[in-house]
């Protein structure tokens, strides 16, 4: 199990410190045209307050020891943003809110179970937390669904190709007709009954010695 602390209650976001937007989302749920959608939901996650990062080789989990908070993560597109939620399981209130951008989700390089999330409010305030989940598949989940998020962003951004010619307009003008020119029928018949006949006639098989008379006597 992730937990490294001695601390078994969670704490508000405010009492660890983690800056929290959590407000603006709940607010932008009031905008019933807004679509969203559910990526993932992973029930059991736990979150760490963060060690200074070190100078070289990336964040490791082996160097979280202060658990602050346990709960579910969900991954939701909202509009034109993709979010990470840490949801408390027990009320449902909001812990946290990590808007996916540029930079805001980084992986440890001695775990793929442990995440790093860039927190930030609507001041601009923002702190690192550590995530940590119990399970390869869970992780492997979340992760998956932050890589397909952005794929179809990325692939809906990229403009359409437009082929030549397309843009030109082949409907028919009021007034303008089509003319078909036909072949006189029936004359493909009769060379083909022509050929047939000869062809008949060039390739008869020589009768069998079989079917030959024999002299009488």
């Amino acid at each position: 199990m992730p937990s490294r602390s001695s601390k078994s209650k969670n704490v508000t976001a405010e009492q660890a410190g983690v800056p929290n937007d959590a407000t603006a989302y709940l607010k932008s749920l009031e905008n019933s045209d807004a679509v969203e959608r559910v990526r993932c939901v992973i029930q059991d996650a736990h979150v760490f307050k963060l060690p200074p990062r070190p100078t070289a080789g990336g964040w490791r989990g082996a160097d979280w020891t202060e658990e602050v908070w346990q709960g579910t993560v969900k991954v939701v597109e909202r509009d034109d943003v993709t979010l990470v939620l840490l949801v408390d399981r027990a009320n449902g209130k909001m812990f946290a809110v990590c808007p996916v951008k540029e930079g805001a989700v980084d992986r440890c390089v001695d775990s793929s179970r442990y995440f790093v999330l860039r927190i930030e409010n609507e001041n601009g305030r923002h702190m690192f937390i550590g995530v940590a989940f119990n399970e390869r598949n869970d992780a492997f989940d979340f992760n998956t669904s932050l890589e397909d998020s952005a794929r179809e962003r990325a692939s809906a951004n990229e403009p359409q190709v437009q082929l030549p010619g397309l843009d030109k307009d082949y409907s028919m003008k009021e007034g303008e007709k089509i003319t078909v020119k036909i072949g006189k029928l029936g004359s493909g018949n009769k060379e083909k009954k022509k050929s047939g006949t000869a062809k008949k006639g060039g390739f008869a098989l020589k009768p069998s010695s079989k079917d030959t008379a024999r002299r009488s006597g």
